[in-house]
């Protein structure tokens, strides 16, 4: 039911009604969408919100709304709208249930990853769309906690191919809503503005009274209906008029605020009570207002003045009586209503009452602490890490015993870093060392002041903090003592060249710590860096390898695996083990997946991606590339992407890579990620390489093997620049390069590396043994999985064949690199075997594209993961869109590809020229 008034506040909105008309016929077609309409307080959003769910004919229509008391409190919008639609929860997938489950304590279970929550949310909504087209509205969005933001707007960005709509009415628009279809509510026109103020009159009014009002108003609805019933046409004939340094917002809420001053004060404390408990839950205001010997006369005053209407719902006439209602009360006023509000809740709500007698606390009250605690407990176990990081903040401020209010402070602390505010976690880690002395608590504080500087700039800060915290450890807790160094070590490999602390001194220190013990697959990581770091490949190469295996064999905790797989992929990186890399990178994307560690997963598929890529599968690097920025942007990570980069670079496009090799290097000092440098060098190398620019290949490779930490990208740089060496007629260099290379690939047995040296070995070479080496590399490269690699061995040994004058020869290796070149999509290096080939007597014709070419990049996604047996549900998940949406463009795939079955997809990609046909020459 609309307020007095309520509906003079739709005039002038004609156009605005006529778009939601439009967009109601598109949701119910089948296309969803989401809206934002944005605005200042009594703009008017609240009630075209009104007219929306009112004309959503053959709709269902949820409504929730933000409230300014409730921020911090955990999924309470979330909880208002999925709570009507759960009883389709259970034809939703396992993890998604359990995410949703978990969250609203239904059962219990590991807190839910925030991403997980919203897919199972828009699983949820668009499980209930299919069945009757529904519509999400949420009001003052502004003020949405923090669980229910991240999922409601998880959904918005994702609503696709269901008759499925989201509405959010805010006063700003936050960083999650960015993106967003925005509808921005202006002021009304003069002439509205005056039938608005007209509809508010009860006697005449000079007409120069009148101009001046909507002037004042500048157009807003709200304040057109308030204004007059406390401003008198004589103080604005005496010159009266509100300055423009008054928010219009807070020149509405001083008018409430002086109505509010004339009701009796019965009703003002009810108004109090209805303000301090959002809920709007009525028989709760009245249990409250009975401890406080309030009757129910008490509401006949503030209704009739049309402040608020009590029925199914408490509802204010607008968010600004809430919040005027709450400013003009007295500290002593407040405390006295959060009391009467703890008692009439009791037991039915724990955490509400937790949170109200917190308010109504006037000074130290430990068994209010207590409660706060013990809600924080609840909120984690549901995946509120805000929620608990608030709880926790309160209750430090209600303890008294210094020891206590330092272990509360550094839980808070350690809740706000999950959180991601990391100024507030600082400002608690400062409040926990005021304590009395405490080795654990010290240990913690200083480990948790490394976590949230590597957080911020990837390490460069990080590692000095997290050593002190690892050898803090080493007197308390040995096991400890390990896992913090394999952080401190972690940290100094990302941060690289920019670290403040060289990665020699973590090993150094580490080295301790992995004496006294190294079976588990974590201490033996830190003992193979610590003794490759400190020793040299000769013993550390060994132990790596142990650590590898174990990685891949053991059974490990979906914590290792999420903290330290990518860590052990490294390390394959680092031993040329393309098979333990290729292992690792699948085990850490599907213990990803799985567990809904979405938090993780942009590292888990730019680890798979990079594999993916020297294998030649494009595509599939590709469909992950594109899912790994979605998560990012998602999650605000400021991982480098890695994955973008290399599938340009592959694929030869040198504008497209350039540009985003050069914003990627600006963002990597930025945040102080050394590792990521060093990367995009030997990126920008092997792009060089491929188009012939053989020059700038040297400069780039040259920076990025001037990177002397242990890594990777490192060793392929060294490859890349022995290349770019010898066709510059550096010989000195390149043959620099081979010795550094062979550093690294000597103690190591696998094909790859043996492959690799012997490629680079065959570059320099001027003898006899150079065709061997050639053939050494193409067959031993040919074993390995990264096929890539093998092509350009082809390539190279075709080259050197066609200045040796062996075109026939030549032509048959450069026939079979130019076959796999274009069939990964390598189009530079294509070009370049292309020219070769010509050059040694034969045209080579440009490849036609395949039939997945007619796809968009949406489309050969679905169709990659469909073509490879995943359900409708798996896709889904793994690309974050609803099933629906999957079905949608998969039937625009069968119909593009004309197939009918997902067996027959599978064979009509194995048929696009793009698709990775591997190297069977075994001549």
């Amino acid at each position: 039911m609309l307020l007095p008034g309520r509906s003079e506040l739709f005039v002038g909105r004609r156009a605005e009604f006529a778009m939601f008309d439009r967009w109601h016929d598109a949701v119910r077609a089948g296309r969803g969408s989401a809206l934002v309409v944005r605005g200042e307080p009594g703009i008017g959003k609240s009630a075209l919100l009104d007219h929306m769910t009112a004309a959503a004919a053959g709709f269902q229509v949820v409504r929730a709304g933000g409230v300014e008391a409730e921020v911090e409190l955990p999924t309470g919008v979330l909880h208002q709208v999925c709570a009507p639609l759960l009883a389709a929860l259970d034809q939703l997938p396992a993890p998604q249930q359990d995410a949703l489950a978990v969250a609203f304590g239904l059962r219990r279970g590991p807190a839910p990853d925030r991403l997980m929550l919203g897919l199972a949310v828009l699983g949820l909504l668009s499980e209930v769309a299919t069945r009757n087209p529904l519509i999400c509205v949420v009001d003052d969005a502004q003020w949405l906690d923090s669980g229910s933001a991240q999922a409601l707007t998880f959904v918005a960005h994702h609503v696709g191919a269901e008759p499925l709509g989201i509405v959010f009415a805010t006063r700003r628009t936050c960083d999650d809503l960015r993106g967003l279809p925005e509808v921005a509510l202006t002021g009304l026109s003069r002439g509205d503005a005056r039938v608005v103020l007209r509809s508010a009159l009860h006697a005449p009014l000079d007409e120069s009274v009148m101009e001046r009002i909507v002037t004042e108003s500048r157009g807003n609805p709200l304040a057109l209906l308030e204004l007059p019933k406390t401003v008198t046409a004589a103080s604005f004939a005496g010159g009266f008029g509100l300055t423009d340094s008054v928010a219009l917002p807070d020149r509405i809420e001083s008018i409430f605020r002086r109505r509010i001053r004339f009701l009796p004060p019965a009703t003002q404390t009810l108004l109090l009570i209805a303000a301090a408990e959002p809920t709007g839950d009525p028989a709760l205001m009245w249990q409250a207002a009975e401890c406080l010997g309030i009757d129910v006369l008490a509401a006949s005053a503030a209704e009739a003045d049309g402040l608020l209407s009590i029925g199914t719902q408490v509802v204010f006439r607008h968010p600004l009586v809430r919040s005027a209602v709450y400013s003009a009360a007295s500290p002593s006023q407040r405390r006295t209503v959060h009391r009467a509000l703890a008692e009439a809740i009791g037991s039915q709500d724990p955490d509400r009452r937790a949170w109200h007698r917190a308010q109504a606390a006037a000074g130290c009250d430990e068994e209010a602490a207590l409660d706060l605690e013990r809600s924080a407990h609840r909120a984690l176990a549901r995946g509120g890490v805000a929620a608990a990081a608030a709880f926790l903040e309160r209750s430090v401020a209600l303890t008294a015993a210094p020891a206590a209010r330092s272990k509360r402070a550094l839980a808070a602390a350690r809740a706000k870093q999950q959180a991601g505010a990391y100024d507030s976690a600082l400002h608690l880690l400062a409040l926990a060392e005021r304590g009395p002395a405490d080795k654990l608590r010290a240990a913690n504080t200083e480990l948790l002041r490394g976590q949230i500087a590597f957080a911020r700039r990837f390490g460069s800060g990080a590692v000095p903090m997290l050593l002190r915290a690892a050898r803090r450890f080493e007197s308390i807790d040995a096991s400890r003592a390990r896992d913090v160094h394999l952080q401190a070590l972690a940290a100094a490999l990302l941060a690289g060249r920019l670290s403040d602390c060289g990665i020699g001194a973590v090993a150094q220190s580490a080295r301790r710590a992995s004496a006294t013990r190294a079976r588990h697959a974590p201490d033996l990581l830190l003992e193979g860096f610590t003794r490759l770091i400190a020793e040299g490949p000769r013993t550390g190469v060994p132990v790596l390898r142990r650590a590898v295996t174990a990685f891949i064999e053991d059974d490990l905790a979906p914590e290792e695996e999420w903290h330290w797989l990518w860590l052990a992929g490294h390390a394959a990186g680092l031993l040329w083990d393309d098979k333990a890399w290729q292992s690792l990178a699948i085990r850490l994307l599907r213990s990803c997946e799985e567990r809904g560690a979405l938090s993780m997963l942009p590292v888990a598929m730019a680890t798979r991606a990079g594999a993916h890529l020297f294998a030649g599968e494009l595509q599939k690097a590709e469909s992950l590339a594109a899912t790994a920025a979605d998560v990012t942007a998602m999650t605000g990570a400021g991982l480098a992407p890695y994955a973008e980069v290399g599938l340009a670079v592959f694929r030869g496009r040198d504008t497209e890579a350039t540009a985003v090799i050069h914003s990627a290097t600006r963002d990597a000092i930025t945040r102080g990620e050394g590792v990521a440098l060093t990367f995009l060098q030997w990126a920008a190398a092997v792009l060089h390489n491929g188009a012939g620019h053989y020059a700038q290949a040297l400069e780039s490779a040259r920076q990025a093997s001037a990177d002397t930490h242990v890594q990777r990208f490192r060793n392929w740089a060294l490859v890349e620049g022995i290349e770019a060496a010898t066709r510059t007629g550096q010989q000195d260099t390149a043959h620099q390069a081979l010795k550094d290379l062979r550093e690294t690939t000597r103690f190591c047995s696998t094909d790859w590396a043996v492959g690799i040296e012997a490629r680079c070995r065959a570059l320099l070479a001027d003898d006899p043994h150079t065709e061997d080496l050639y053939r050494t590399a193409v067959g031993r490269l040919r074993r390995t999985g990264v096929h890539t690699e093998a092509a350009r061995a082809r390539l190279l040994y075709g080259e050197w064949l066609r200045r040796k004058r062996r075109h026939v020869q030549a032509r048959h290796q450069l026939r079979q690199a130019l076959e796999m070149f274009t069939g990964f999509g390598m189009d530079s290096f294509a070009e370049r075997t292309r020219s070769e080939l010509s050059a040694a007597g034969e045209r080579a014709h440009a490849q036609r594209p395949g039939p997945s070419e007619q796809l968009t990049s949406q489309e050969k996604r679905i169709a990659l993961l469909a073509a490879e047996g995943a359900t409708n549900a798996a896709i889904a998940s793994r690309l974050f869109i609803s099933a629906n949406t999957v079905d949608y463009h998969l039937r625009k795939v069968f119909k593009k590809l004309d197939v009918t079955t997902r067996t027959q997809l599978a064979w009509r990609l194995l048929q696009d020229d793009r698709t990775v046909p591997g190297d069977t020459d075994h001549s």
